[in-house]
């Protein structure tokens, strides 16, 4: 036994929660480590831990879902807490994400339930002291890209991305919750509305344009969406958020660019760590970049990422 496996009984020691028994549940790109545990009565809950020697924290977590759920959405309760050891036991939403449901049941129905969560947070004031994606915030996210997919000068691609976000998506004024996408989208078709859309991985949350969370789910890089509903969810949030659809395309293309680009650099860095997991998607981000690259609006930036970024096939 580790002395973390130590520490993470001495958390649940004592508590309803101690005997339960724990099957461990697949990992993200981050050093937290989550587990379901079921009781005798099969019920559940999740044990998320984020060892603070690694740099993980909680308190951001704990700081959005109370938001979320005061937003009458639905994150997880937290059941029981270590905060400064990096514990929290959570309300386990349910056991398939939209990702699973979608292999089987109507798209529509799963991508408009998720969308619909989007368009309820775009009407949310958002919580203060995050931090703010300003058209410079952005473009310097994207500099990692030139430190580890392909070393180089960040400087043009930089320069490129902040004139891409000031034309295009300049304002920051809505939260974002960063990875909206159909893996961490918990589907719950038992319940109604909002309801219906449990909410994780939301702990690096920040303010960002209007339709960044938009973006990451319908340019999702582990599960294609189809043109077609990428055309109906577009259109639903313009509706519903009084929306230019024109502008909005062009700032979706905008941010998911943005965004992809940054996702480039990162998943290349978790290679270079040892995951090597994250080098089958380095194809699959290059080709959801090029396709909001494709953008009339994008030109320049497209001009800038093909003269200065090779393919990941090319890549030395």
């Amino acid at each position: 036994m580790t002395d973390r496996d130590a520490q993470c009984r001495a958390f649940l020691d004592g508590t309803r929660w101690q005997s339960w028994s724990g099957a461990p549940l697949a990992g993200d790109a981050s050093a937290r480590r989550y587990v379901r545990l079921t009781g005798p009565a099969g019920e559940r809950a999740i044990l998320m831990d984020a060892d603070p020697t690694l740099g993980e924290q909680v308190a951001p977590f704990v700081r959005i879902a109370e938001w979320l759920l005061a937003q009458g959405l639905s994150a997880p309760r937290i059941l029981h807490h270590a905060m400064a050891d990096g514990f929290l036991l959570l309300d386990d939403l349910g056991p398939d994400t939209i990702a699973v449901a979608a292999a089987s049941g109507s798209e529509d129905d799963l991508y408009d339930a998720a969308v619909d969560v989007l368009i309820a947070l775009d009407a949310a004031p958002p919580p203060d002291g995050l931090t703010r994606m300003v058209p410079q915030v952005g473009a310097d996210m994207v500099a990692i890209v030139a430190e580890t997919y392909h070393p180089g000068d960040p400087g043009p691609l930089v320069a490129a991305t902040h004139d891409a976000l000031l034309r295009l998506a300049p304002q920051a004024d809505r939260i974002a919750l960063r990875d909206y996408h159909a893996e961490n989208l918990i589907w719950r078709p038992e319940r109604a509305g909002l309801d219906r859309v449990g909410l994780l991985d939301f702990q690096d949350a920040f303010i960002a344009p209007r339709g960044y969370d938009l973006a990451s789910l319908l340019r999702d890089i582990r599960r294609p969406v189809a043109e077609a509903q990428v055309t109906r969810q577009t259109a639903r949030f313009a509706a519903a958020t009084q929306t230019d659809p024109v502008a909005l395309s062009a700032q979706l293309a905008a941010l998911g660019a943005q965004r992809n680009l940054r996702i480039l650099g990162v998943f290349a860095r978790l290679v270079q760590r040892g995951k090597s997991r994250y080098a089958a998607y380095l194809p699959v981000v290059w080709d959801t970049l090029l396709r909001d690259l494709a953008h009339p609006a994008l030109r320049d930036l497209r001009e800038v990422v093909m003269t200065t970024l090779p393919p990941p096939q090319d890549r030395r």
